[in-house]
């Protein structure tokens, strides 16, 4: 029995590291967003930084391991076994929960995951403990309901809080720099930076090393009673060495200040965050050392009074695990997607956006916008004009490839405030998260810093929004599902175990290749428009043009077949090469301004004409959707077939159009564009079949041969086919008429 146990064990910190890449993919956020947003350094060097301040603070976390054992329930009120029980179920639990966070692409928060993770696998078993008892006892017992409900005070709290400072203090300090930083940071960096050094001290004094379990209780108390001493020193002391630096050796002051912060916020998140990945197994294994060593051979009879005592973590666990996350900053693809989320709703300037504007959002914005302006007419106007001139952004090349995010002055604000936050809720004992101060301190910096536009507003503001829902589903999925799994292992012992485990590692090698797949698809869009230039334009729109082109007539012959066949599963596959093929248009269309950038200034027509060549591809590939989704909706209905004499009129048409096609590829691929009027006339052949068509099919209708269903379907196949070409034949004639301008500049 005990074997099976230690078996458990294993299985727990194989968990463990699978949680500890998980985790950190998502916490990671946290500590790299306004580095790798504000493009400080290299990436190589802004992981670099950030790795030592993962395994310095890793060691530091020893002291915070109690959580696990005894911060959530009451140890000393279950047996053995039901420790093992729930320890199990909170690992899987958070294994699939933060994985699929990851996936999404969102940030949240590992502490709550834990800990209402925590609390649901306890809660669970103190109820089926309720249930098999005679009386007597209580689920409160059990529950140490307090943590829970200062965790979740603690959401509402930090929510309000970062965001307000975050957008206050970058509101001040864009006034004191405006954008153009390099001409004012000669004169106050060094206050700036004595600040923001002041702030970085404090936090990973207070933050940083307060777990540590080599730091005697002697040296945390000195902390704690001079913390104004070394807010007041540090103040002065670093204000002049960083103007004496500035002076002599012209360092970049601010550059200072987020890797600094960098490393003081990876340093924190090692430290006070490693028990939610590793804080379970250990304990776990401290349960499994304490039932070896009593000597029992009733798991079901030993409680596990002992676990709530003071129990030393071995370092090399903690090692262990602070290379793991070093390793995963490193190669995790998936980190990268959530540091985009954050970085794509904080960044300066216009593009893309991810989320879709909501009633609230737009409703928020409104009511801003009407706020802002009663508010400007009761001040001056030479107060408005002075503010609104610190926030002109100053011009730039927009030739520029990868602009940062933001410029150093938000970044420095975003560490130095969530720093001092986190640092002073700490002091206070307050349940601050450490994923909740870091987003809402940047999206309150991005608010205040005009990075909210009106072009963007409502859509960062939906942004935002999503994530804050997803922090509270976090608090409500963790407790749920981990109740459930308690459940499931309870009455299915270890088959239910050993199953979920299998479970676990297909869900993330599916999730894992899922992400890999669509990462590679937005990379590969991301590399055609950037691959753009004056030079390769012809050629590159030639190629896209020719493939879309052979790929449209290929799915159209694709869907007659399907008809045919009734074979539904072909059209849905069919749906989804569209839906591909589609949203790489429309990226290329949504940054058209990105393009148009690249091409030499007086190329307006040359521009105007590729413009066009986009717009009718793209109608083309919706003619072809339009044609397919009422397909697949008409089979999957299992609505009465085309008749043989449809399915025939339709292979005339694609035979016509194969014709068309064909002609329209031979010409833009040659570049020889004397085939206007052949093209012309196999159109004309197409609208007199069409024409045709349509007679047929109300004769058929007149004569009671199909239904509505079926004629609603033919027609609408016609209709789009009139489109398709008509598509085609307007696109043949922009991209000739886009080469033929190209060729005179």
């Amino acid at each position: 029995m005990e074997f099976i146990y230690l078996i458990i064990v294993v299985l727990l910190f194989f968990l463990a590291g699978s949680d500890l890449i998980v985790g950190v993919t998502n916490d990671a956020v946290n500590f790299l967003t306004s580095a790798v947003g504000s493009k400080v350094a290299s990436f190589r060097v802004i992981m670099l930084v950030a790795a030592i301040g993962i395994l310095i603070g890793a060691v530091f976390s020893s002291g915070m391991m109690e959580v696990a054992r005894k911060g959530i329930f009451n140890p000393g009120e279950f047996y053995f076994s039901e420790i093992m029980i729930i320890f199990m179920a909170v690992m899987v639990t958070d294994v699939i929960l933060l994985d699929a966070y990851n996936t999404w692409g969102l940030p949240t928060s590992t502490t709550v995951s834990i800990v209402f993770e925590l609390l649901g696998a306890a809660v669970a078993m103190a109820s089926i403990k309720f249930m098999m008892s005679d009386g007597g006892i209580t689920i409160g017992q059990f529950i140490n309901s307090s943590k829970a409900l200062a965790i979740i005070s603690g959401i509402l709290l930090s929510v309000a809080i970062a965001f307000t400072f975050g957008a206050l203090i970058q509101y001040f300090a864009r006034i004191a720099f405006s954008f153009n930083v390099e001409k004012r940071i000669k004169y106050i960096g060094a206050v700036w930076g004595g600040i923001a050094f002041t702030a970085l001290t404090y936090f990973m004094l207070i933050k940083g090393a307060k777990g540590a379990s080599f730091m005697s209780g002697d040296v945390k108390d000195w902390i704690e009673l001079n913390s104004l001493s070394i807010i007041f020193y540090s103040l002065i002391g670093w204000t002049l060495i960083l103007q004496f630096l500035f002076w002599i050796f012209r360092i970049n002051i601010l550059k200072i200040i987020v890797l600094v912060g960098t490393f003081s916020l990876a340093m924190a998140f090692a430290g006070n965050d490693l028990v939610n990945f590793i804080g379970v197994p250990i304990a776990g294994y401290n349960s499994w050392e304490i039932f070896s060593a009593s000597g029992s051979d009733n798991p079901d009879g030993f409680l596990m009074t002992a676990l709530g005592g003071p129990v030393l973590t071995p370092e090399i666990f903690l090692v262990a695990a602070g290379a793991i996350m070093v390793l995963t900053l490193y190669f995790s693809k998936k980190a990268r997607s959530v540091l985009k989320t954050e970085i794509d709703l904080s960044r300066q300037s216009e593009g893309i956006e991810r989320f879709k504007p909501t009633w609230f959002s737009k409703l928020l914005v409104r009511s801003s916008l009407k706020f802002s302006n009663n508010v400007k007419q009761y001040l001056p106007d030479s107060l408005t004009g002075f503010i609104e001139r610190q926030f002109e952004p100053v011009k730039e090349n927009k030739r520029v490839v990868d602009k940062p995010a933001f410029d150093l002055i938000r970044a420095s604000v975003n560490l130095t405030v969530a720093s001092v936050l986190i640092a002073f809720g700490t002091s206070l004992k307050l349940p601050l998260s450490t994923t909740y101060v870091t987003f809402m301190v940047a999206m309150g910096t991005s608010l205040a810093d005009n990075a909210w536009g009106r072009e963007s507003a409502v859509y960062r503001i939906s942004g935002v929004m999503a994530v804050i829902g997803g922090w509270f589903l976090t608090a409500i999925s963790a407790f749920t599902v981990a109740f459930l799994i308690v459940l499931l292992f309870f009455y299915g012992d270890l088959y239910a175990m050993f199953g979920m485990v299998v479970v676990v590692i297909y869900i993330i090698y599916r999730s894992h290749r899922y992400h890999q797949k669509s990462t590679n698809i937005v990379d590969e869009d991301v590399q055609s428009v950037r691959s753009l230039s004056e030079d390769n334009i012809a050629e590159q729109s030639k190629i896209t043009i020719i493939t879309n082109l052979q790929k449209v007539i290929e799915v159209y012959g694709s869907i007659i077949n399907a008809l045919e066949k009734e074979d539904k599963n072909e059209l849905k596959v069919l749906k989804a090469d569209i839906d591909s093929i589609t949203a790489k248009t429309k990226y290329m269309k949504d940054n058209i301004n990105v393009i148009v950038d690249k091409l030499r200034v007086g190329s307006v027509d040359t521009a105007y004409y590729f413009v066009q060549v986009l717009d009718f591809m793209r109608e083309m590939l919706h003619s072809i959707s339009y044609i397919n989704n009422p397909a697949y909706v008409h089979l999957d209905n299992n609505h009465k077939p085309l008749i043989k004499e449809q399915i025939d009129e339709l292979k005339q048409f694609n035979i016509i159009l194969e014709e068309l096609f064909s002609k329209i590829t031979s010409s833009i691929e040659s570049c020889d564009y004397t085939s206007r009027d052949q093209i012309q006339s196999i159109f004309t052949q197409i609208l007199e079949l069409i024409e045709l068509s349509n007679k047929k099919q109300i004769k058929r209708i007149k004569n009671g041969v199909v239904g509505t269903k079926n004629s609603m379907l033919f027609m609408n196949i016609i209709n789009e086919t009139k489109y398709l070409s008509l598509n085609a034949v307007n696109l043949y004639k922009s991209q000739r008429d886009f080469v033929i301008v190209k060729n005179k500049k």
